[in-house]
């Protein structure tokens, strides 16, 4: 999943895309400006957005980041101590608050509860099938035993698990799992062989009907 991190302390920036880059593909901007300009040029799963930016305040950013990218959920980042900031940013359509410091393990799990819930998904563990998928731990697993996925099999995995049973385009899974793709660089390849790739390692212990394509479109999973 793509997430975009506007924050005006480059430290915390950077410590913030450090954590997170393990699971998610990140973008960093340092001010309201930089922030707006890769919201034109890209579509994000999350925005973690910092209130205290140079250039506008990061409320009024909020408003029309939302506009921008409607999709995303937002978490608001920030020292700001009223409880009125906390009030009007959920108001105004952010999906969590968190105050500073905060602990990136606590920032990760909120971003995972947030993903789950506008999924559906009640748990962290879900059954698909035969299997055993559990999106903290980042494993699969068929009668207790863990399967074997790279990282690009697993992301597309539950990338197409969090938005089950709607079927997912190939373009929109490459630009969400490797980043942004020119049309003339955009190959279906891709993903058609990582699909195939799962495919072949799930089926050696159980059939996987609930991992359909979906002819001229793409993939989905059916729940």
């Amino acid at each position: 999943m793509k997430v975009l991190i506007v924050e005006n302390e480059r430290s915390m920036a950077l410590e913030m895309e450090a954590f997170l880059k393990k699971t998610y593909l990140c973008d960093l901007a340092f001010t309201a400006k930089q922030g707006l300009l890769l919201m034109e040029d890209n579509q994000y799963d999350f925005i973690l957005l910092d209130l205290g930016l140079p250039d506008k305040d990061g409320l009024l950013l909020l408003e029309e980041a939302k506009r921008n990218c409607p999709q995303a959920s937002y978490i608001i980042l920030t020292a700001r101590g009223k409880i009125e900031d906390r009030i009007k940013g959920l108001d105004l359509g952010a999906d969590d608050y968190l105050p500073k410091p905060f602990s990136l393990l606590e920032l990760q799990s909120r971003m995972h509860a947030i993903a789950r819930r506008k999924s559906g998904l009640k748990d962290s563990m879900v059954d698909l099938g035969d299997f055993t998928i559990d999106l903290n731990r980042r494993s699969v697993s068929f009668s207790n035993e863990d399967i074997d996925l790279s990282r690009k099999e697993f992301d597309l995995l539950s990338y197409l698990l969090l938005h089950k049973n709607r079927p997912m385009s190939r373009m929109q899974l490459s630009e969400h799992i490797w980043g942004s793709m020119n049309t003339e660089d955009y190959d279906s390849n891709y993903i058609d062989v990582h699909i195939k790739n799962i495919r072949k390692k799930l089926s050696a212990h159980a059939p996987v009907e609930w991992l359909q394509t979906i002819r001229g479109i793409g993939y989905k999973i059916k729940l």
